[in-house]
Parts: C-alpha cells; structure tokens; sequence
C-alpha cells in the first residue's frame, strides 16, 4: 500500500508524536505531512521524509493562533495518490481528504478507493471540552483580554469547521473510551478504541525508596500539576515533579520553597523509569483523553493515583493498580493519598495490568484494523 501519514504538527514531545513515532516504524517509507517541524524540539523523525508548507514559516508561539489557517493548509493538501492515510490528531490534521471522499463528492482523485483513517486523541479541546479552561488562561499573559475577546466572537464558526472537517474521514479510531464519548458528542462520528502505544519494555527496572511520591508531565495550566504539590503540602508528603512547561514558575510559587516538593527537569527513559520505581505512587490529577505517563509509571511497577474521570478508568482499578478520586481538588487528592496508604500493592501485578498496551499490541491491531476496513 502507498501510505501517508498526516499529523497537526511535529514541534515538541507529547503523547500524539509518540503515536506518531510507532506508525512511522511501522510505514517507514510513508512521507509525513505536518503544518509546522521543528527538529530541535523533537528530534525522532530525522530518519523520515516530514513535508510542511507555507505554514512552517511562522513561530511556534503563534500555533494556537494559526488553527483556520492550519485547516485550510490541510484541506487543500492533495493526498489523493495514497492507498491509506493515516493522520494523528486533537486539532486540524483530519481536514485532508481520501481519494474516496474526494471521488464521491465528484471531486478529481487519483485514488478512488484511498481511504483515511483518522487516530483522533480527542476532539480540538480548545473549542469543545476545554473551552472553559482556555478562556479562563489563554496562555498569552499580557494580551489575555484580547485572546478571551476574539475567541468568543470566533469559537462557534471555529466550531462549525471543525466539525465540517470531522465529517471527512472514512473512519475514525480513538485512544479510550471517554476519548470515543467525546466523538461521538461533538463530530456525531463512531470511533473504535485502539489505546496508544506505550514502551513497556523500558520502565520495567528495580528501585527500592519507596519515600516519595512523583508526577512527570508538560507543564500546563490542564494538567492541573498545581493540585499534585498542593496536595502534597497538605498531607506532608514529598513529591518530585519532572518536566518543563509555561506553568513551572506558577508551580515553583505554590511550593513556596519547601523541601517537601523536588522540581526536576525532563530526563531520558531509564532515569525516569528509575525514578518512577523508586515512587510510593504516580498522581495524575488532569482529565485526559488517555494519558501515557501513567501507564509508563504501572510499567514500572508504580501504582497510581488519579482522577476518576476520563481515559484514566480505562487502566487505573481502583485497589488492584491505583486509587481513583475525585473531585478534581487538591483536598480530594490529599484524602486519595492518605487512603491510598492504606492499601497494600504487588508491584509485579502492577506492572503487568501495563502490557496491555504495548507497542507490539498497538502495532497488530492497527493492522488489524486497516486489513478490516481496506476489504
């Protein structure tokens, strides 16, 4: 098959280029297209033919901003020549069109029978679930009030395309089931779950500390980090945070200096696999669409302690691998703590509720999947 793949873009280490990453490994001659590149801030497609456009010319600051121009950038891509396209996306990249979509629309295609299918994490948050969350910090400081402003007056024809552009692909696959829910609220579309691929593999090491609990992450205001050290004040319980982001000043604040909260920078896997079994436990406070942090954490033998909302529910069983809690406050997560103490945990068993999702098992059900759907 002559496959594309087709991601919203390739700038920074996250869950999607991780995606990304396995589906080049398993289409290695497949050209990846992308609205921006910048291999300084992910350096794991060097290897790959990743083609941008007239977009990669503006700063990756202004990314946020860019989502019209990132849609009609995508929808006039002609990927029609492909068998399969396979895009990755929580933004604009499930724009481009199939050689079937195009054909059936009476449209020129050089491919009637290509199809695309699209791996959507979750629906473009900032217009849909996290709307809220976007307007409340908008992530452009001084300027906040003209972003809140402009968004408002934008978001529902914004909306009216995003949900145009959901109506293209020939089939959608999602990363959990709350991811699915998502999907089907806001695109009206169906989705079959296939979780991501997480590298079990090298978070299986030994550690014996046990003294401190740890969270690793990106560093934004949605991942509710600022829960995870209040918390831990709280309880008194010590807590390493690891990575980088816009909300590590805010985070260093709320800490106020105490030796209680250990800030780290972001670390290759063995160090993290490392740290992350030497942990009484991995907090994840946010409401994701899945999370491959904290499935690294239970490959590690590192049990978790998360929010009861989200794709957390597809991993996280309460007792068996973690404790679940909620409401999404620092006092909730203060009380899990505690209560999580009070279980006891066979890391073995934890570490193997994680082996359900690895790459190989990723690996066979997307084939699986395009064999299904290319009869």
């Amino acid at each position: 098959m002559k496959v594309a793949l087709v991601c919203d873009w390739l700038t920074n280490v996250g869950g999607a280029e991780k995606v990304l990453l396995e589906l080049h490994k398993m289409y290695p001659e497949a050209p990846i297209y992308t609205s921006q590149y910048d291999p300084k801030g992910i350096d794991w497609f060097r290897d790959a033919d990743v083609r941008t456009g007239s977009l990669q010319k503006y700063p990756a600051k202004l990314r946020r901003l860019l989502g019209p121009k990132r849609q009609k950038w995508f929808e006039g891509l002609d990927l029609s020549e492909y068998d399969l396209i396979i895009s990755v996306t929580g933004a604009e990249a499930k724009a481009v069109k199939s050689g079937k979509w195009l054909h059936a629309h009476g449209l020129p295609s050089k491919n009637p029978e290509g199809l695309h299918i699209c791996y959507c994490h979750v629906p473009t948050q900032y217009y849909w679930q996290m709307y809220k969350d976007y307007l409340r910090n908008p992530g452009f400081g001084v300027l906040n009030p003209l972003v809140r402003f402009a968004f408002r007056i934008m978001v529902r024809p914004l909306r009216r395309a995003d949900k145009k552009a959901a109506q293209g692909p020939d089939y959608f696959v999602t990363i959990s089931e709350y991811a699915k829910g998502l999907i089907e609220k806001y695109y009206k579309r169906d989705a079959v779950v296939i979780a991501p691929p997480v590298e079990i593999d090298d978070f299986k090491v030994k550690a014996k500390k046990k003294e401190y609990y740890i969270t690793a992450s990106r560093q934004v205001n949605w991942k509710r980090i600022d829960i995870a050290v209040q918390a831990c004040l709280m309880a008194q319980r010590k807590l390493l945070v690891i990575g980088e982001g816009p909300e590590h000043k805010k985070l260093v604040k709320i800490a106020q200096g105490t030796k209680l909260v250990e800030f780290l920078p972001l670390m290759k896997k063995r160090e993290l696999a490392e740290y992350l079994a030497g942990a009484k436990g991995y907090l994840f406070p946010s409401l994701e669409p899945f999370g491959i942090a904290p499935v690294e954490a239970l490959a590690a033998g590192c049990p978790v302690v998360a929010l009861g909302a989200g794709g957390a529910l597809d991993y996280v069983v309460d007792g068996k691998n973690g404790l679940l809690f909620k409401p999404q406050t620092a006092t909730a997560l203060a009380e899990g703590i505690l209560e999580f103490e009070k279980l006891k945990f066979n890391r073995e068993k934890v570490a193997k509720s994680a082996e359900k999702f690895s790459a190989e098992r990723f690996d066979k059900e997307i084939r699986d999947y395009v064999k299904k759907v290319s009869k």
